[in-house]
């Protein structure tokens, strides 16, 4: 009875027919979700102002133009189903200096693969329920996995806004989500954007101990731990970065975890799948710098973590005990 009436009001109104894809949203577990008119918006000025400063780094995938105009990712989309997923776990950075750091984000099961089977279900849910009215219904669905806007997007749908650290927060579960978006030729009802609530806190752009916020809104890769640690495939890290890890190995949480709205609001997420695993949590410096290929590829099976290959974990840990111990040295006497 519940699937005819959800079929019957498809044909009433877009409010209906939105509310039906935010009920089965809700049911595959996300944790919000939103929707936003498929047409380009102030994030493309803004896009293109950070290209122009180099703040990409070697990220070249940045300027794919595809990335400023939502209609050449999918011909005829019209409206982008968003949805974030919480991912926050209690766990907390071990502070012994021989102890290597991960970004939270990296702790459990790959969100790529997490996100894209929830993704996958809503998309064939809806399609199919097209196909059920006589509609024909196309959906494209990206887990940070194609040249979109997303935060911006997101913020159009109403599931957080972007913050000073350039993340997306929200007032349920601060900057701990994971962003996904559904692309489709349905014409949507959509959300009211949020509002930005960061107000004069300047918690993040403080904490940052290598500048990487040059300016609030906006993160400079070249200066970003996170960036170095995972993307950058150099054989050293620039000493500006070397000498301020403070034993990050992958990624960095530090503006998130400054901030007022993840201190007040964060909690443990629902997903079982984003629990850490074992050898994700507190890895030994020494064990990273002596990993054997075998070892990387048992360690990171199944994790996001697995872009970051063997040389570049050998190459972190290697720059945090290098750059310790060159601070533990005593000046020569002459």
């Amino acid at each position: 009875m519940a699937r005819w009436r959800l079929i019957v009001v498809m044909t009433i109104s877009k409010q209906a027919l939105k509310q039906a894809i935010a009920e089965k949203a809700t049911e595959l577990g996300f944790s919000k979700i939103g929707i936003a008119k498929a047409e380009s918006g102030i994030e493309v000025a803004r896009l293109q102002s950070w290209l122009d400063l180099g703040y990409q780094a070697d990220m070249d995938w940045m300027t794919n133009p595809k990335r400023q105009d939502i209609t050449q990712v999918m011909a005829g989309v019209k409206s982008l189903i968003c949805v974030a997923l919480n991912y926050y776990t209690p766990h907390q950075h071990s502070s012994d200096p021989q102890i290597g750091k991960i970004s939270r984000y990296g702790w459990g099961r790959d969100y790529h693969k997490v996100l894209s089977k929830k993704l996958k279900a809503l998309s064939n849910w809806l399609i199919e329920l097209g196909k059920q009215n006589g509609i024909e219904i196309q959906a494209r669905y990206y887990v940070d996995t194609g040249p979109i806007a997303e935060k911006a997007f997101a913020q159009r749908a109403g599931i957080g806004w972007i913050g000073k650290h350039s993340n997306v927060i929200s007032r349920e579960y601060g900057s701990w989500l994971f962003l996904g978006e559904i692309l489709t030729n349905l014409d949507l009802e959509p959300d009211q954007p949020h509002t930005d609530h960061c107000g004069t806190c300047t918690r993040c752009l403080e904490a940052c101990p290598t500048g990487a916020i040059a300016s609030p809104y906006v993160v400079d890769a070249n200066r970003c731990i996170a960036f170095h640690t995972i993307e950058n495939k150099a054989e050293q890290i620039p000493d500006a970065i070397a000498t301020n890890l403070q034993n990050w190995v992958a990624g960095c949480d530090i503006c998130q975890d400054v901030c007022p709205w993840n201190q007040r609001f964060a909690h443990e997420t629902t997903e079982s799948d984003f629990q850490p695993f074992d050898q994700n949590i507190d890895p030994k410096l020494s064990d990273l710098e002596n990993m054997s290929d075998t070892e990387w590829d048992r360690r990171f099976i199944g994790s996001a973590l697995r872009r970051i290959k063997r040389d570049r974990w050998q190459r972190n840990a290697r720059t945090i005990t290098l750059t310790r111990s060159k601070k533990n040295t005593p000046p020569l006497v002459t």
